[in-house]
């Protein structure tokens, strides 16, 4: 058997990693490898939710167990890599997410009306931090540098400040890290650098399109990576004022609706490709891939638009000019000869 303190651990085959079990159950001690029906016991024991940390921001999950009483708009506490954390539970998983999930992390408990208040306090104590970090920076006149924003954990063991920098490569802040450090004496301090795209979200503001709250700050959770080829296929205007958001980078809607506008463009020809029509053959020169329409130039001269389904009917075998002209002389010919031959034999009676 195991001696007391020793830390239960499960391996899960499908997921390839181990589970803490000491967290689920404390009833024993010590490592146990248990056979996959225990481990689907497990499983079905343990409910999972998706908890986040500030209002837009990223979904993270955690583990509790079912006769726990967790739902969906609950503060809980919970133990991260970064510390303790205070979060709200946003939605819950279903069974068969819990077993793609593999490890993860249990719900330390369920956040009380002591735990909201000192939430504040830490708020509270973050805009000063943020104010007098702003200042050192001044102070010790380090350019480039623009501090955005300040974190406690709920436990109140780690600050970090969060800097943005148009300059791409790294600064040397050892200087202002040292200063932080003095005046937070009995609190590990970090300065994390953030994206434009973080940036942006943090500061909030109205968007380059006209909305008054920008997207980044009223519902995107993560930020997908954007290129320039979903602007070329959405047929959108590549002028930098027409593609680029407030953050100086590829618009985050340049996202939303590209996959939509790849299956469209599936089924309908690509630009200038030479298809038949029920005009003859033209010239792609371009497509409408929301409405199935496609613009086409045609041989004989002059524009027009088909539909996907006009152009998918089968077509006529075109038919040569020439061979009209040879068909119509050889037909001309043998009615004259035909002509002669009964015009002698009437003679000839």
């Amino acid at each position: 058997m195991a001696t007391s303190g020793e830390k239960v651990r499960i391996f899960d085959p499908a997921a390839s990693a181990f589970l803490n079990a000491s967290a689920l159950f404390p009833f024993s001690h010590g490592v146990y490898f248990f056979s996959y029906s225990a481990i689907e016991f497990i499983i079905s024991s343990c409910r999972c939710f998706g908890i986040r940390f500030q209002e837009f921001g990223k979904v993270y999950h955690f583990r509790t167990n079912k006769n726990e009483d967790v739902q969906v708009g609950d503060s809980v506490v919970v133990e991260t890599s970064r510390g303790q954390q205070l979060g709200e539970v946003v939605q819950k998983l279903e069974e068969s997410d819990l077993k793609r999930e593999g490890y993860l992390k249990p719900i330390t408990r369920v956040a009380t009306p002591k735990d909201l208040v000192l939430r504040q306090v830490w708020e509270y104590k973050e805009k000063e931090a943020i104010e007098a970090c702003r200042s050192k920076v001044k102070d010790l006149k380090v350019k480039g540098v623009k501090i955005i924003g300040a974190e406690y954990t709920f436990d109140g063991k780690r600050l970090t400040f969060l800097y943005g920098s148009d300059d791409d490569e790294s600064l040397d802040l050892s200087e202002l890290t040292e200063v932080m450090k003095g005046l937070y004496r009995r609190t590990k301090v970090e300065l994390r650098k953030i994206g434009p795209r973080d940036v942006a979200k943090i500061i909030g503001g109205m968007g380059v399109c006209g909305l008054g709250v920008r997207c980044c700050s009223r519902f995107l959770n993560e930020f997908h990576p954007i290129s320039i080829r979903m602007a070329k296929v959405q047929d959108v205007s590549l002028s930098p004022s027409e593609i680029t958001g407030m953050c100086g980078r590829l618009r985050c809607c340049l996202y939303y609706e590209y996959d939509h506008y790849v299956e469209a463009r599936k089924a309908l020809p690509r630009e200038k490709k030479r298809i038949p029509t029920p005009l003859g053959e033209g010239k792609v020169v371009s497509v409408s891939p929301l409405i199935q329409k496609v613009m086409v130039e045609l041989e004989e001269g002059g524009m027009k638009e088909f539909t996907l389904e006009e152009l998918q009917k089968p077509q006529e075998p075109a038919v040569d000019a020439k061979e009209v002209q040879d068909e119509e002389e050889k037909s001309f010919h043998g009615k004259s000869r035909r002509r002669k031959s009964s015009g002698g034999r009437k003679r000839r009676r």
